[in-house]
């Protein structure tokens, strides 16, 4: 018995001429074709409708994209720091013709005098072995080209291989760890194929892009997809505003270019979304415009200066905006001004909120950190704050961004709490006792079905202050509660100091 059946195809593609592509357009089709028709017992065979294809794309931007080789120094063993000892002198301390250091200069060991069959072992910077491998691109004919600051960290030479399988030998030229870029340059007696930055801002959600890269190492890897968001935080530090790409990204595309449809390249990629470990279709990239200028100036200077403001910050939620009586949840809150830094110079104090820099809104913490990072350092600046229930202004210098480092606060060591008098506010579901210090009051107790459990509160902590008053007694507390909420507040900002440091938590208004 026949049967006929009646297939239904629809075609789509986007209308998009490009300057290096010139991709093809593709009709939305929802009709069905006399050639689609068929019985079971034929053969499907349809004539190829045209599509928009990324072949030119590729085929131009392929030779700018390299797989960069990285290769680290093996530590000798004496300088490694390893010891041995055997519950008497040190090993080191042992005398030379001891059987256990005869046996470590024929074989090598923590001493590296000698090595197999008494030849010397190497010593000084030891060794070069592989460590990492990733992507990179070239953006200038002479030679210099990027990759991500992940895949050449702690490396000690370089070696990029371009698409047709050359190997050239790079120098690091610089790198920028909180943007996570770095710069090589290649010193060749010849021109490179390069390429040159897109301008990201008008990227859109929904526009097609092509990842090159060497995933796993297999070099010249082409996947395709499409800008999926903007600004993303992916937690990675203050300046983190990726643009999130659903493609086919994996281990060895750090450093790689994502490109759209005119050959330039939109964005580094630098991170990828992966429970598993392997690809699952959701890729980040460095912007390139964060990129480009972070590029030159590595080119420039071989390093990156920010401004420094030296503030701990946190976003301003809702919550906090109403306990501080601002009228939207925007701004970056002050924790803790750094003791001598360019913000505790000028003035500023834990619960100041930083509304604006020379007039410019600040959009919330990273905004802040990102517009006092673009600013070189030795500048004037103005602040718009929020202080106690008005604004102000505070005029400052802005410094130089130190390396990494973390103000710490000592350990609380809620002792003996037990001796001291304890107080319950019931309203707030906490116990609490004045600190040992004198500096704010131990929470000594935390109800589990209260607010103060749910935003997080643990026995130990310290309130220091509330609605940017110092605390020491539970009346304190009380005090500043009453007074909010004669303001009309219904919530209290109080700040909280922990083992890893001070944070500002609202709390409801609860007087009755």
């Amino acid at each position: 018995m026949s049967m006929n059946i009646q297939r239904r195809i629809s075609y789509k593609t986007v209308l998009k001429s490009t300057a290096v592509a010139g991709l093809a357009a593709v009709l939305l089709s929802t009709g069905v074709p006399e050639h689609v028709r068929q019985s079971y017992a034929d053969a499907v065979k349809l004539d190829a409708p045209k599509v928009a294809s990324f072949a030119d794309v590729v085929e131009a931007v392929s030779p700018a994209v390299v797989s960069v080789r990285v290769e680290s120094r093996i530590q000798p063993a004496a300088d490694n720091g390893f010891s041995f000892n055997f519950g008497g002198p040190g090993f080191d301390n042992l005398p030379d013709d001891h059987p256990l250091k005869r046996f470590f200069r024929e074989f090598g060991g923590p001493f590296g005098e000698q090595g197999p069959k008494g030849k010397p072992a190497p010593r000084g910077e030891g060794r070069l072995r592989p460590t990492a491998q990733g992507s990179g691109f070239f953006i200038s004919e002479d030679g210099y080209l990027v990759t991500n600051n992940h895949v050449v960290d702690d490396g000690a030479a370089f070696t990029v291989v371009l698409n047709d399988g050359t190997e050239l030998k790079a120098d690091l030229v610089g790198r920028d760890s909180r943007t996570d870029l770095a710069v090589l340059k290649v010193n060749a007696d010849r021109k490179f194929t390069y390429v040159s930055w897109a301008d990201d801002s008008k990227v859109r959600v929904g526009d097609w892009v092509v990842a090159v890269g060497n995933p796993f190492g297999l070099g010249g890897t082409v996947t395709a997809g499409i800008v999926s968001a903007r600004g993303r935080d992916i937690g990675s530090g203050p300046y983190d505003d990726y643009i999130q790409v659903d493609a086919a990204v994996n281990h060895g595309n750090s450093g790689g270019p994502t490109f759209d449809l005119n050959g330039q390249v939109v964005g580094i990629n630098t991170a990828i979304f992966s429970p598993s470990g392997g690809n699952v279709g959701i890729a980040f990239a460095i912007p390139a415009s964060t990129a480009k200028d972070v590029v030159n100036d590595l080119i420039k200077d071989g390093k990156i200066e920010r401004g420094w403001l030296g503030v701990q910050i946190q976003p301003v939620t809702k919550d906090i905006a109403e306990s501080l009586g601002l009228s939207e949840a925007a701004g970056a809150l002050v924790v803790e001004p750094q003791e001598g830094s360019p913000g505790a110079a000028a003035g500023i104090k834990s619960g100041d909120v930083v509304t604006a820099v020379n007039g410019e809104k600040v959009e919330d913490a990273r905004d802040l950190a990102r517009k006092i990072g673009a600013i070189a350092p030795g500048t004037k600046t103005e602040l718009s704050i929020w202080r106690d229930g008005k604004a102000e202004t505070l005029d400052l210098k802005v410094g130089t961004l130190p390396q990494e480092k973390q103000a710490s606060i000592d350990d609380q060591q809620p002792g003996a709490q037990d001796q001291m008098d304890q107080t319950a506010l019931d309203n707030l579901g906490i116990t609490v006792a004045p600190s040992e210090d004198g500096n704010g009051v131990t929470i000594v107790s935390v109800d589990p079905d209260s607010d103060a459990a749910d935003i997080g509160l643990q026995e130990g902590q310290k309130i220091v202050a509330v609605n940017n008053n110092d605390v020491k007694s539970a009346a304190d507390i009380m005090k500043q509660m009453k007074e909010a909420d004669s303001k009309g507040r219904t919530k209290a900002l109080f700040q909280i100091e922990t083992q890893q440091g001070t944070r500002f938590v609202p709390l409801p208004v609860k007087v009755g």
